[in-house]
């Protein structure tokens, strides 16, 4: 009996064994069916038909000859969101590419202060890594970020002649985009100087570019103009134009030409620089040009949105009202006018018109005359004209008048001012005009005096009668390149120059040593030196690379404004890429936060061998480091 029972235990046992290994396999066989079935239909869903599957227990083997290696790719995608990839057995191969047409291939070199990065799609047999190492060569072993991908196909005719062409642009410009395609190089890059600018575009253009399609597209900054001028005078049918910006090109020349059809002689250009107050610039000088024009004679002057027309005596009232009245209609909105016609000539028997005046002799002597409205602005005047001239070179001698007109003090200090700019001359101020006359030795300083009073007397008339005299110029002594720099190093190592976080703003402290910068930099006019704004870490890169560039173009802006010639000076932000100090603490990060000068050598850039030229530009003076 217990044999017996024993042996219906086993038998129970291998019945149920067997019925659950027949049960895993039928398992296995309806999630094999069901898996290939799911995938089967995704696949016919997004139109794949050339995928064959074939189910392995669990696993799914997914097979067939796909075109191309994006359609492979987008198969399996297509079959993992069905089933884990763990369970997804690729057997598919890829079709031959030859036969296939040849992709677009395209290398693109991004080159800035802190390396070059690498991107975009290249022949395997073009060599990434060759590449890279070639450009590591051209700037001395800096890291080089390879991004690029490779697909195996021949190289196209006009890819290795494209590749050396950018290689040879990439070594010269040092801010650039290097757009290599077969057949085609692209580059894009940003100079210091509109001089250095041409310099690149010739050299490039020196380049063998047998078979290329070479485009060139370099950009220069262009310099901040403070304020925005405009200034004509209209006399006897001839315009004569002493002041003139514009903030493009094609504005200049829409400028120009409306001068020309009222009386200027051929031959005029303007300014071109940023900071300009209206987009419509251009289109409001054109009507208010017009305007003088269809007046006769008179005086034009636009110093930002303030416009002055100043009709000449005598003009008719009624000729006045209807031209000044189309002209505010016509102005673009912001422009502000001021329209002037002045009183006829007063009778013999009136009072004689109050005047103030100074004279500047040949030897600096000045000699300051005339009325003034109280004894507080009269005592400001006298120091204000020492400050300018000297004090042991003024000789003051005015009286009060109560009776002045409105904004008399205003004119004579601005007078003062733009007597200062002359070699010798003579101001002159009554209640109808500011005239000043005499001579210099450099047109910049008449267009600065002029820019002067426009900025500074808010519509009233004013006439410069000033001559040009070369022989007036002192022979200039030219210091060598590392006087220059050192003269600078010794002030900035004395009193460096620095921004609170974040700020762009230029301080009493620092407005006192661009003060003392003011007085080195004339000498100084031949060397080419780079104004270099430096930030701390603190921020994003980016941000802080945007501050550091506004900041160098600060101190520019605030030497341009101290009267320094600023053709010879360039300014550029290099962000947090340049610390010389610990980051990690305020004393480093305010160190940090710096303006540093330095040496551009643009005569060797434009005489090196293009594998010379990434050193074109040395930093002879790593000594100003402040």
């Amino acid at each position: 009996m217990k044999i017996s029972l024993s042996l219906a235990a086993v038998l129970t046992f291998l019945v149920a064994g067997l019925l659950s290994y027949l049960v895993a396999i039928a398992a296995a066989i309806f999630i094999e069916n069901r898996s290939v079935a799911a995938v089967e239909e995704r696949l016919e869903q997004s139109g794949v038909s050339w995928v064959e599957l074939r189910g392995d227990g669990l696993q799914v083997h997914i097979s067939g000859e796909a075109p191309n290696e994006a359609a492979r790719f987008r198969a399996l995608t297509l079959a993992a969101a069905v089933v884990d990839d763990d369970r997804l057995i690729d057997e598919i191969t890829v079709a031959d590419p030859a036969g296939i047409s040849t992709p677009d291939f395209l290398l693109e070199m991004l080159r800035n202060s802190d390396g070059i990065s690498m991107i975009g799609l290249i022949p395997t047999d073009a060599d990434g890594e060759t590449i890279a190492a070639r450009i590591a060569d051209i700037t001395n072993g800096v890291e080089v970020a390879n991004l690029v991908e490779s697909v195996h196909y021949p190289i196209p005719q006009g890819w290795d002649a494209a590749l050396e062409y950018g290689l040879r642009a990439l070594r010269l410009l040092p801010r650039s985009k290097i757009s290599v395609m077969q057949g085609k190089v692209t580059v894009t890059a940003v100079a210091d100087s509109v001089a250095e600018r041409d310099s690149a575009i010739s050299r490039l253009n020196s380049y063998p570019q047998a078979g290329l399609d070479v485009v060139i597209d370099i950009s220069a900054p262009r310099p901040v103009i403070t304020p925005f001028a405009f200034r004509m005078i209209r006399e006897g049918d001839v315009a004569t134009l002493e002041v003139c910006s514009a903030d493009t090109e094609a504005n200049a020349a829409r400028i120009i030409t409306a001068a020309e059809a009222a009386g200027l002689a051929t031959g005029e250009s303007c300014d071109v620089g940023l900071g300009v107050p209206s987009t419509e610039w251009a289109r409001a000088i054109e009507v208010a040009v017009a305007a003088l024009a269809e007046l006769g004679d008179g005086t034009l002057t636009f110093s930002d949105a303030d416009v002055s027309l100043v009709a000449k005596e005598g003009t008719s009232q009624r000729l006045f009202d209807r031209v000044v009245g189309e002209l505010d209609r016509n102005l673009p909105n912001l422009f502000s006018l001021q329209a002037i016609l002045p009183p006829p000539p007063q009778d013999s028997g009136a009072l004689e018109a109050p005047e103030f005046t100074a004279s500047l002799s040949e030897t600096g002597a000045v000699q300051v005359r005339g009325r003034l409205p109280d004894e507080n602005l009269q005592a400001a005047n006298q120091a204000f004209a020492q400050a300018l001239f000297g004090s042991e070179n003024v000789y003051f001698a005015t009286n009060l008048d109560e009776a002045l007109p409105e904004g008399w003090s205003v004119r004579s200090l601005a007078g003062l001012e733009a007597l200062s700019f002359l070699h010798d001359g003579d101001l002159l101020i009554t209640p109808a005009k500011l005239t000043l006359s005499g001579r210099v030795a450099d047109r910049d300083h008449i267009e600065l005096a002029s820019r002067l009073l426009s900025d500074k007397l808010d519509g009233a008339d004013f006439e410069i009668n000033v001559t040009v005299d070369a022989s007036l110029a002192p022979e200039p002594e030219l210091l060598s390149p590392e006087t220059c720099l050192s003269r600078i190093n010794d002030l900035l190592a004395e009193t460096k120059i620095t921004f609170d976080p974040g700020s762009i703003e230029i301080n009493e402290s620092t407005g006192a040593i661009l003060d003392r910068l003011a007085e080195i930099l004339p000498d100084c006019r031949h060397v080419d030196m780079e104004i270099g704004g430096h930030t701390d870490s603190q921020g994003r890169e980016e941000m802080n690379l945007t501050l550091s560039q506004a900041r160098a173009d600060a101190v520019l802006n605030g030497l341009l404004a101290r009267r320094v010639l600023v053709s010879n000076l360039s300014a550029r932000g290099y962000g947090e890429a340049n610390p010389i100090a610990d980051n990690d603490t305020e004393e480093g990060r305010e160190q940090n936060r710096r303006i540093e000068f330095k040496l551009i050598d643009r005569t060797a850039a434009e005489n090196d061998t293009p594998e010379e030229a990434a050193d074109a530009e040395a930093p002879a003076g790593e000594e100003a480091q402040q």
